[in-house]
């Protein structure tokens, strides 16, 4: 993943049915913030889930390209302080990667299976979730479940992120945010 130019900065991504996404200017966005800046406050699990989503409407997502190498991947998000990057190919949303992706068995599996010699060479899209398997909550569930719903479909799955998908009636969906098992347990002050 290539780093994005701050012109991206003004765009929030727009995945369609088909296994394609592209970038669509968003709607009030904040300039130059990256991420949303949470306070130690701990929440209760009755309250509302979006008190723990990252919403790109106001956050434009970090992204990175799916011809980056891992390590510099790995390096954007410690720079960016988050644990998940959209992968792009081009204006396309075409997967997810998260730093467990890079820190765990991926690499070395994908390693062994590739005669590739170095993992400094291996590329982002190389060991990512696909779009097609990234984990997904719609957007009309969002508002009506409370912080120990996202909870529990964290534990019954077993994810470390959910995509927050709005469906398009032209066939696409909108990326629209992203709910992190890390954020939620350092929100509740518990794991999971």
């Amino acid at each position: 993943m290539s780093d994005r130019n701050s012109d991206d900065d003004q765009c929030a991504p727009i995945a369609f049915l088909d296994g394609s996404a592209s970038l669509q200017p968003a709607k009030e966005t904040i300039p130059g913030r990256r991420h949303k800046a949470q306070g130690p406050r701990t929440i209760a699990l009755t309250e509302p889930a979006e008190s723990v989503m990252t919403h790109f409407t106001w956050n434009a997502p970090i992204t990175v390209t799916a011809d980056c190498f891992i390590a510099g991947a790995l390096h954007r998000m410690i720079a960016a302080g988050v644990r998940a990057l959209l992968v792009m190919r081009g204006q396309i949303v075409v997967g997810l990667i998260t730093s467990y992706d890079i820190q765990g068995d991926r690499p070395q599996q994908f390693q062994n299976g590739s005669g590739l010699a170095c993992y400094e060479d291996i590329e982002v899209g190389q060991i990512m979730t696909s779009w097609e398997a990234v984990p997904t909550l719609d957007v009309p569930w969002v508002p009506l479940a409370t912080v120990g719903d996202v909870l529990e479909r964290f534990r019954r799955r077993g994810h470390t992120h959910f995509l927050v998908v709005e469906y398009l009636e032209q066939g696409g969906a909108s990326v629209r945010g992203m709910f992190s098992r890390t954020e939620l347990q350092r929100r509740l002050g518990t794991t999971i």
